[in-house]
């Protein structure tokens, strides 16, 4: 925890204002993924698979990028994914020119290794305040990415035409200029150093991850990811199938984006109020309800709604299990805890990303959303499961 209040709220916004400049990195990737994929790759099933790489960099980047801020402190780490993301815009920049796909996906891979980094702003934010203010911390820095979801969908409207032919060239050089904007900004960010203690590491890992709370939160935490990048990967390219602009498509993901990041602003606030459980159950109901939506039809207003409600959910349901890590680690643990959860978290997400492409060429956009259903159904029981086996004397505080 920092010394003053003026110095955590420095390192709070400051967290926030990166958050915001790196979202661009995660949406330019998300919204140009599968379209250049769809353009450049060798099959038509591979088309998603510079998205499915993203996560994988995410997936692979977590443990190490944990360790150097165990070791090295957290700006240290933030630093280096900045430097990642600038290697990554111009990587892919070079891709689209030379008209390369597996060059295309290794930039994705960079950029996956940026947004791992990106995850631990939440944490780092927790680590300045105290224990009852940390949902807000979290929150305030997560809502960031309200600036995300309208810079970076219209980052790629305004530059994907810039240098045609290739389309979206000159978008991936403007990513690397925003990383080395935020670069700049997280230079400033104050933090506690490791203390002996943290680097150590603490209990044994095996104790740690044996938690029921923890095995509750990594699962939803997992499910909310899981499920939100699963449909979001597929969306832009679904639309494109049926006869939906590339603009159209950058609307849908703008507004998808701000969704995922709008409510931020309070969720911190519901979660101290109704508890993390409740919380969580209310944002997979909302990832539901918006595959729902999109069974529904396949025209804008329909693409449009379902993003919406899967960023709702995403909100609810990766906060909300995000506060329930915090509670599972002492504070030396909590650099080991937190990376392992979103390790576990994005490497079953990879799993997802890669099947949402060949599903969606072979069988169609409402098979993947009939097939969403399934891990929606494992969380859901995975809460009630917590919610029976809870003590009596807890009744009243929420699920888990």
């Amino acid at each position: 925890m920092l010394g003053t209040r003026q110095e955590q709220r420095n390192t709070i916004w400051r967290l926030a204002i990166a958050q915001a400049l790196a979202g661009a990195n995660s949406v330019v990737i998300y919204a140009t993924g599968a379209i250049i994929g769809a353009t450049l790759a060798p099959i038509e099933a591979l088309a998603t698979l510079p998205i499915s790489i993203f996560v994988v960099g995410m997936a692979a980047c977590i443990l190490p990028t944990g360790r150097i801020a165990r070791r090295y402190g957290r700006r240290a780490s933030f630093l280096a994914g900045s430097a990642c993301s600038v290697l990554a815009g111009l990587l892919a920049m070079l891709a689209v020119m030379l008209g390369s796909f597996w060059l295309f996906c290794l930039a994705t891979f960079f950029g996956g290794a940026y947004a791992a980094v990106v995850l631990s702003f939440r944490f780092a934010a927790a680590d300045c305040v105290e224990p009852e203010w940390r949902p807000r911390a979290l929150s305030i820095v997560m809502a960031g990415g309200v600036a995300a979801g309208v810079f970076g969908p219209q980052l790629v409207t305004y530059t994907m035409h810039l240098w045609e032919p290739p389309m979206f060239a000159a978008t991936f050089l403007a990513q690397a200029l925003v990383a080395g904007l935020s670069a700049m900004v997280l230079a400033g960010v104050r933090l506690p150093m490791p203390t002996a203690a943290e680097i150590a590491g603490g209990r044994p890992l095996i104790e740690l991850v044996r938690q029921r709370r923890f095995i509750i939160a990594v699962i939803c935490g997992a499910v909310s990811y899981l499920l939100m990048n699963f449909l979001m990967t597929a969306a832009p390219l679904a639309m494109r199938m049926s006869g939906h602009t590339q603009e159209h498509a950058n609307l849908g993901l703008q507004w998808h984006v701000i969704a995922m990041y709008a409510p931020s602003f309070f969720t911190g606030r519901l979660i101290t109020r109704f508890g993390a459980g409740r919380i969580v159950t209310s944002g997979l109901v909302l990832i539901g309800a918006s595959a729902a939506i999109g069974l529904a039809g396949i025209d804008i207003p329909h693409f449009w709604i379902m993003l919406i409600l899967l960023g709702l959910g995403w909100n609810f349901g990766f906060i909300g299990a995000s506060a329930m890590v915090l509670e599972c680690h002492r504070p030396e643990e909590k650099t080991r805890v937190q990376a392992l959860s979103d390790f576990i978290v994005f490497g079953t997400m990879a799993v997802g990303s890669f099947a949402s492409g060949g599903l969606l060429t072979a069988h169609g956009w409402d098979t993947v959303l009939w097939v969403s259903f399934a891990p929606l159904i494992l969380a859901v029981a995975a809460l009630l499961l917590a919610a029976m086996m809870r003590p009596a004397s807890s009744m009243g505080a929420g699920p888990l």
